[in-house]
């Protein structure tokens, strides 16, 4: 019997919080597997602390934050701002996506704000692509998987591109009764509020979560608060109609 998993594949910790976590929360409550794989180690998020010191803190909430979920926890595998298309960092997002055996894979938009994230994306997709190719070696080593496998990508940072056009979803999926859980996960990443408001404007990363669910649930026109998601072509990944999330949250997610 296949479980019913779901893997968010992400750069940095709290990048699932901002974007994804809402409709994990919803699978968990239906019973389904999650894991959490963020695939930098968040090193750069400090101005205070050194590389190794920042990597160490944001490992530890990146954990406290998937416990919460509860979600099983996949180690980062390189440093902020070295998220590579390329053969070595793949092998190992592969082996993430052979050990989870997800049927959904949550990752971010293929056109996003920073590099990080839209390679991410690319990897997420590959990696799922490959997850039945045994002469694909994945490091470390784990057995390919052959069932359907459906990528979401999530809302770019902003709801936006990087040239400031809305991006409209195509799946929204209504996060409005896990707000409040979801201000848990993402406070337990107490280290980027004043780095988010240094850097890049945030001045509560709290709010501008809520505010940016709360966008997407007046897109759908049925939900306060919603996350959005995109549906990456079937082809190489299952078949045309394929669509695990729609069926799994029924009347909690609205396609446009």
């Amino acid at each position: 019997m296949t479980v019913n998993s779901v893997l968010a594949i992400a750069a940095h910790p709290d990048d699932i919080e901002f974007v994804m976590a809402g409709t994990m929360l919803q699978l968990v409550a239906r019973g389904w597997q999650a894991h959490y794989f963020n695939v930098a180690n968040g090193c750069c998020g400090s101005a205070k602390l050194d590389r190794q010191a920042c990597a160490q803190v944001r490992l530890e909430e990146a954990r406290s934050a998937a416990a919460l979920m509860p979600a099983t926890f996949h180690r980062p595998i390189c440093n902020d701002l070295e998220i590579f298309y390329d053969k070595a960092t793949l092998a190992q997002v592969a082996a993430v996506v052979r050990t989870a055996r997800p049927k959904i894979v949550l990752t971010h938009s293929l056109v996003d704000y920073m590099e990080d994230h839209q390679n991410a994306a690319r990897l997420a997709v590959t990696a799922a692509f490959t997850r039945a190719m045994p002469n694909f070696p994945c490091l470390p080593e784990a057995p390919t998987y052959d069932h359907e496998v459906a990528v979401y990508h999530a809302q770019p940072h902003g709801n936006r591109t990087p040239m400031g056009e809305l991006v409209t979803p195509t799946h929204c999926v209504d996060v409005t009764e896990f707000l409040e859980k979801k201000r848990q996960l993402l406070s337990a990443h107490a280290s980027q509020d004043q780095w988010l408001d240094d850097t890049q404007q945030i001045s509560s990363y709290l709010n501008t979560m809520e505010d940016l669910n709360r966008e997407i649930g007046t897109v759908s026109k049925q939900y306060e608060l919603a996350e959005g998601w995109r549906q990456h072509i079937h082809l190489g990944l299952s078949t045309a109609d394929f669509d695990p999330l729609r069926d799994a949250l029924g009347k909690t997610v609205a396609k446009l």
